[in-house]
């Protein structure tokens, strides 16, 4: 047995093992022609759906054409009820008098803005010598108090060696000046 057989309505050559012709629709052994039409809805069967169902069904197969048009119907609503509510605003006047700011606030019970926040608390060990604190303590443009400038010149000028006598000058020669020292800050 071959794996081809002649169609006995059409005559052509087809595969052995088919029950129908696929060029004409009739079996090939006898060559009766059978109606597919009703063959295919037997077998393949519509399914019956509700109108609801079926509306899903379209709504789930095209999810984003669905979104896009639910967002653009809300945005519809929104802007269509902020008109209104505008429109509405525009021209309602209330009989009742106006409410004051102060009743619907507590602005009394209100820290001052402007006063400075106070620095927190900070821990240092410096040995019970604060001295030792200070050279921890560095600030943009900061100046030395007076007081502490006195006493480094005085520490400075107790520690200085003295000068020897010099002799008073002759009369007609001037006196050679001497060069100014830097003085200690």
């Amino acid at each position: 047995m071959t794996d081809r057989s002649t169609c006995a309505s059409c005559n052509r050559t087809i595969d052995a093992w088919a029950k129908l012709c696929p060029y004409c629709g009739a079996n090939p052994q006898t060559g009766e022609r059978m109606d597919t039409q009703a063959i295919l809805q037997e077998v393949f069967r519509p399914r019956e759906v509700t109108t609801s169902a079926s509306v899903l069904e379209y709504a789930r197969q095209r999810q984003g054409a669905v979104i896009a048009i639910a967002a653009f119907v809300v945005f519809l609503l929104m802007a269509a009820l902020h008109q209104f509510a505008t429109m509405r605003n525009a021209t309602a006047v209330t009989d009742s008098p106006a409410v004051p700011l102060s009743e619907l606030t507590d602005i009394t019970n209100k820290p001052d803005e402007a006063a400075p926040v106070p620095l927190p608390e900070l821990d240092f060990e410096y040995g019970g010598r604060p001295a030792a604190m200070r050279t921890y303590i560095i600030e943009r443009g900061a100046i030395t108090p007076p007081e502490v400038i006195a006493a480094q010149q005085a520490a400075a000028a107790a520690a200085a060696p003295k000068p020897a006598a010099t002799p008073a000058p002759q009369q007609g020669v001037p006196a050679r000046p001497q060069p100014a020292r830097p003085q200690p800050r």
